[in-house]
C-alpha cells in the first residue's frame, strides 16, 4: 500500500483545508440558527412568494423555523457544492498527475502493476472523501451541541450520506476522465459537478425536466425528500452508482492500455 499512503500524504494539506473550511462553514450556518429563529416565520413567508426560485432549491418542502430544515438548505448547500468540488478535483488529478508531474517514469520502474496502481489511487480518492465527511460531520455534531437545539439525526445522516454518495460519484466519474488525459484537468472536474448542480436547479423549477434528476448526482441530495420520506430516493442513487462503476471501469480499460508519457 506504499502509492495509497503517498497520495494520501501528498493530498492531506487539501483534506486539512477544504475539510475544515466546509466544516467550518456549516458550523457557522447551526451556530447562527439560535440568533435567526424568531425570524424564521417571516423568512418562510418571504420563500413561499418567490415561486421558482424557492422550487430550484428545494426551499418551498422545508420548514426554516426547525433547524433540521435549516441545515438541510444551509448546510446542503455549502456540503453540497463544497464537497462535490472536492471529490471533482480529487478524482479529476488521481491518475492524470503522474505525467503532469513527470513523476510516471519513476512510479512505473517500481515492480507493481498498472492495475494495482489504479486500485490503491482510486482507494486512497475514496478514503479522502470520506475522511473530509467524517470531519464535517463531527463539525456540524459539536455545532449542534453547543447551541442544545433538539434535532432529528437519523435525517442528518440521512442528508450526509447522500451527499458523501454524491462525493463518491462525481470523484468515480472523474477518475475515468483522469486516465484520458495528460495535462491539467481540474477544469473538467469543477465543470462536470457545476453542470450536475444547475441541472439539478432546472429539474427543481420544471416539472417537464424531472427526468433530469436521473442524470445528476444531486438528485438524490434534496433535504425536503430526505426529510419527508426519512431515506434517500434509491430510484436516482441507482443510476449514480452505474455512471461511477462506468467512469471507474473505463479509467481502468484506458489506464492499463495507455501509452504514458514520463
Amino acid at each position: 500500500m506504499v502509492i495509497f499512503k503517498q497520495e494520501i500524504r501528498q493530498q492531506r494539506l487539501s483534506l486539512i483545508i477544504w475539510s475544515l473550511s466546509i466544516g467550518l462553514l456549516v458550523a457557522v450556518c447551526v451556530l447562527m440558527y439560535p440568533d435567526m429563529k424568531s425570524e424564521m416565520d417571516g423568512v418562510n413567508d418571504i420563500f413561499s412568494s418567490m415561486g421558482n426560485f424557492t422550487a430550484a432549491f428545494g426551499m418551498d418542502q422545508l420548514n426554516f423555523g426547525t433547524l433540521i430544515g435549516f441545515y438541510a438548505v444551509e448546510g446542503g448547500n455549502i456540503l453540497g457544492i463544497g464537497g462535490a468540488f472536492f471529490a471533482a478535483i480529487t478524482g479529476i488529478t488521481a491518475l492524470m498527475k503522474e505525467e503532469r508531474d513527470r513523476t510516471a517514469e519513476f512510479l512505473m520502474t517500481h515492480p507493481v502493476s498498472r492495475g494495482r496502481v489504479i486500485t490503491e489511487k482510486l482507494v486512497s480518492t475514496f478514503t479522502l472523501i470520506i475522511l473530509l465527511n467524517a470531519i464535517v460531520l463531527a463539525c456540524s455534531w459539536i455545532s449542534v451541541v453547543m447551541i442544545n437545539e433538539e434535532i432529528e439525526w437519523k435525517d442528518v445522516l440521512l442528508i450526509h450520506l447522500a451527499f458523501l454518495i454524491l462525493q463518491l460519484e462525481i470523484a468515480g466519474i472523474c477518475f475515468g476522465i483522469s486516465a484520458f488525459i495528460s495535462r491539467s484537468g481540474i477544469g473538467i472536474g469543477i465543470g462536470i459537478a457545476a453542470v450536475m448542480y444547475f441541472i439539478n436547479i432546472v429539474a427543481n423549477i420544471s416539472e417537464d425536466a424531472k427526468v433530469l434528476k436521473y442524470i445528476t448526482a444531486f438528485g438524490y441530495t434534496e433535504g425536503a425528500d430526505i426529510i419527508h420520506d426519512h431515506g434517500l430516493k434509491i430510484e436516482y442513487v441507482i443510476p449514480g452508482m452505474v455512471f461511477m462503476l462506468i467512469g471507474i471501469v473505463a479509467g481502468y480499460v484506458k489506464y492499463s492500455r495507455k501509452d504514458i508519457r514520463a
